[in-house]
């Protein structure tokens, strides 16, 4: 039969498919019988109309349940390293525990960086240190940071 594009009718349609089906069979019987494959269950099963009563699964076993899984243990905390004498976190974070702390603009100063620099520094590079920062605007003042107590562990 020759391949075609377009069907003239619905009956046309299902004719030739039957036709087709049904040459299937007759091959089916002509060859020999292959070497048969384990089959598996299906699983799932025809789906049921909205709105009908859902079947019950027959024939199914319970499975034995599964142990939960352990908990895996967290890693030691390791210690916060202070920061090597002279450099610049060093010199930093003995601004910021004087008793007043400092400002943006004496951070700026002392260490030659761009406002944004120190923003970064205070929230990122001491954060990872450990260090609680405080920040504070006194009204009418300039933006004032220090250390709050003791450094903390991660």
């Amino acid at each position: 039969m020759q391949p075609i594009k377009k069907f003239q009718d619905h009956k046309a349609a299902s004719r030739r498919i039957w036709v087709r089906i049904q040459g299937l069979g007759a091959l089916a019987q002509q060859a020999p019988p292959a070497k048969a494959k384990a089959t598996r269950p299906v699983k799932g099963g025809a789906r049921a109309a909205q709105g009908a009563p859902a079947k019950g699964k027959a024939g199914t076993k319970a499975t034995a349940a599964k142990k939960a899984p352990t908990a895996k243990k967290s890693a030691p905390v390791p210690e916060i390293p202070a920061a090597r004498p002279g450099s610049k976190t060093a010199q930093v974070v003995a601004m910021l525990q004087r008793k007043n702390g400092a400002t943006l603009s004496e951070i700026m100063q002392s260490m030659g960086w761009q406002k944004h620099t120190v923003r970064g520094f205070m929230a990122g590079a001491m954060k990872k240190a450990g260090h609680a920062v405080e920040s504070f605007k006194p009204v009418g003042g300039e933006r004032t940071y220090r250390l709050c107590g003791a450094p903390h562990k991660r």
